[in-house]
């Protein structure tokens, strides 16, 4: 018998009379799958293999079989607590029933008693059976991603830290500290693609993601998604046709996370296919859906896991090695991506060795008139003439960004305390000040509470650097007097376009 059929399963030991015939016979015509047991070594195996329910009568009880019970229950796994229905003659009066209820999660049905109770009983206590087996599903898929998540960051850290021991050697060329410094930022990068992905997730699955919609040309959604997955595709060297409509059709969403759902599917593309493989990005459209297409010659999936390739925590192993790595958690954030934009999509694939396919669904939009926005002049980063404070307590941390406004040729001052940036600001002109929320004297934010009140800082910008980048966050610092909100690791171009607004 299959796993999910053991798991259905209702156990019926009525050894006296027609009991067991007409119970399986009332359960079958309320569609429920039922195994009529025929003796104590029966329930035994049986219950060992998997059920649902156990539906016993209490003459079946004997003393034996009690303490089978007794042991069985006692040693069931945490997730597991499995409903018996034992159906009674004697009432509450019988001295078993005490032995009864210390089985655990027992229900006592008195007969004789209606086939519409003992129906009802049976699908209540299947619903939580039901509900068990897919808290033990969900647990096995957490423990796996958990330490899918452990091999994944050790994987980026070992490189760092390496990276860091070799910096410690005095005589090393400048050309080995170029290469090691981008062996550094690679990594970290990485690292922070991860975190993003798993904040990401947790956000939407949360409903706590805004979307900032714009009217946008979808061809360029594509362009865009393909630039961002490019370094993979060169490094793999696989082959990508775009197919693409002749003229604008519009799309209203978000342009972050559509190029988000975009670039996730083709970088899985990317990832499990073959080197020097075939990747296809279409995009059709009708009167009121806009369709993406991402068609790939890989390794494709296994039937078996098409139903929860877009499950949280679901890893699918779609490689043999896992040279590419990844949480297994992009393809959920996709789906609730999509679904935030009205969207669906589904995935498909004629088995393994055959490659998949992923169709991608969005509502089409038609707009009135349309902003080019793309004309927008780009500002250079800073160069000189700005006066920054740089504050936070992480020595390192403070050090190595003073460091590189520096050499983008910023005037900078270190400190690392609140008490430390007043006394700095009641002294010292400022243009910008970047400033941890998580210091020692005082907090962050109250820290740009007091900057704003000193009378030389009421046009300095005040850039919140932090860890924590939470909707919430960002609402707390703007509420403090923060001009902008930058999460750690810092994105030094988006800092430096920051900083050309003053230039």
């Amino acid at each position: 018998m299959e796993k999910a059929a053991v798991e259905s399963r209702i156990l019926i030991f009525a050894p006296i009379g027609k009991d067991a015939r007409l119970i399986d016979q009332l359960l079958q015509r309320a569609k429920l799958e039922t195994f009529i047991c025929r003796s104590d070594l029966d329930v035994q195996k049986e219950l060992r293999l998997g059920a649902a329910v156990l539906i016993i009568t209490d003459e079946a009880l004997s003393a034996y079989l009690l303490k089978f019970l007794n042991q069985f229950l006692t040693s069931q796994p945490a997730w597991s607590d499995i409903p018996i229905l034992i159906l009674t003659k004697t009432g509450i009066e019988s001295p078993n029933t005490s032995n009864f209820f210390q089985l655990g999660n027992i229900t006592l049905l008195e007969r004789p008693l209606q086939g519409v109770t003992l129906i009802s009983a049976v699908m209540s206590a299947f619903r939580g059976r039901q509900r068990q087996y897919a808290m033990r599903e969900v647990d096995r898929r957490k423990d796996e991603f958990l330490a899918m998540l452990a091999h994944e960051l050790r994987n980026p850290l070992a490189p760092i830290s390496a990276a860091s021991d070799l910096l410690n050697f005095p005589n090393l060329t400048p050309e080995r500290i170029k290469r090691t410094s981008e062996v550094i930022s690679r990594q970290v990068k990485h690292m922070t693609g991860l975190i993003d992905d798993l904040l990401d997730v947790s956000r939407v699955s949360r409903g706590l993601v805004t979307l900032k919609e714009e009217v946008l040309d979808a061809r360029h959604v594509a362009t865009n998604a393909i630039e961002q997955v490019r370094p993979l595709l060169d490094a793999r060297r696989h082959h990508l046709t775009l197919q693409t409509t002749s003229v604008p059709v519009y799309i209203k969403g978000d342009p972050k996370r559509l190029i988000q759902i975009l670039s996730n599917v083709l970088n899985n593309a990317a990832k499990y296919t073959l080197e020097g493989g075939e990747i296809t990005l279409s995009m059709d459209s009708d009167a009121d859906s806009i369709v993406f297409t991402i068609r790939d010659n890989g390794i494709g999936i296994e039937p078996n896991t098409i139903n929860c390739i877009f499950d949280m925590f679901a890893q699918a192993e779609r490689s043999s090695d896992r040279t590419q790595g990844g949480l297994g958690i992009g393809l959920a954030l996709v789906q609730n991506l999509v679904q935030l934009h009205g969207g669906t999509v589904t995935a498909n694939s004629d088995g393994l060795g055959l490659g998949s396919k992923f169709t991608i669904t969005l509502p089409r939009f038609y707009p009135v008139s349309m902003i080019d926005n793309e004309s927008a002049v780009k500002r250079e980063p800073a160069t000189g003439n700005i006066n920054v404070l740089v504050v936070d307590d992480n020595e390192d941390a403070a050090s190595m960004l003073g460091m590189y406004l520096e050499l983008a040729g910023c005037s900078v001052k270190i400190v690392h305390s609140g008490n430390a940036a007043l006394n700095v600001a009641k002294t010292v002109s400022l243009d910008v000040c970047l400033l941890d929320i998580g210091l020692p004297d005082m907090d962050g934010t109250q820290l740009a509470k007091n900057l704003r009140r000193l009378p030389t800082m009421s046009d300095t910008m005040l850039v919140a650097i932090t860890g924590y980048g939470q909707d919430i966050d960002r609402q707390r610092s703007s509420e403090a007097g923060f001009d902008h909100h930058m999460v750690k690791p810092v994105d030094m171009d988006a800092l430096m376009r920051l900083l050309a607004q003053l230039g």
